[in-house]
């Protein structure tokens, strides 16, 4: 068995965003030389996600106004997390979005469904952030 580990940056420019990342976990299958296994791809900030979806624009405006609801950014106030930090939010929004993906890896390619792609998302941004891609498998 073989096992890959290779960390993402990205500089995320908003403080909310969604990151198609399917481009750069392919590249990292194809630098592990795996091509039956597994793949895991993680968020390593606990203010984002890192989920499987369809990589259509107005389903993550969807997101962002359903998010919103369910977790608003403001008032600031709102929040007992916030006091030196003002993100409570960001932590509610990956809950609700996950913390990672584990997608099957066959014949070289990840074993996905006709639309799905990875997504980072985002939701205390301005600045670096990493995503860790593990994969283990022969």
């Amino acid at each position: 068995m073989k096992s890959f580990r290779k960390e993402l940056v990205f500089e995320v420019k908003e403080r909310r965003e969604y990151i198609n990342i399917t481009r750069q976990v392919n590249q990292c299958l194809a630098e592990s030389g795996i091509t039956e296994g597994l793949l895991l791809v993680n968020a390593m900030h606990i203010t984002a996600s890192v989920f499987i979806n369809d990589d259509e624009s107005g389903l993550h405006r969807d997101f962002e106004t359903w998010l919103e609801k369910l977790a608003p950014e403001k008032p600031h106030s709102q929040y007992h997390h916030n006091g030196y930090e003002d993100n409570a939010d960001a932590h509610l929004k990956r809950s609700i979005m996950g913390r990672e993906v584990v997608v099957a890896i066959t014949n070289g390619a990840l074993d996905f469904g006709p639309w799905e792609q990875i997504f980072y998302g985002e939701f205390d941004g301005k600045r670096k952030k990493r995503v860790l891609v593990k994969i283990i498998g022969e």
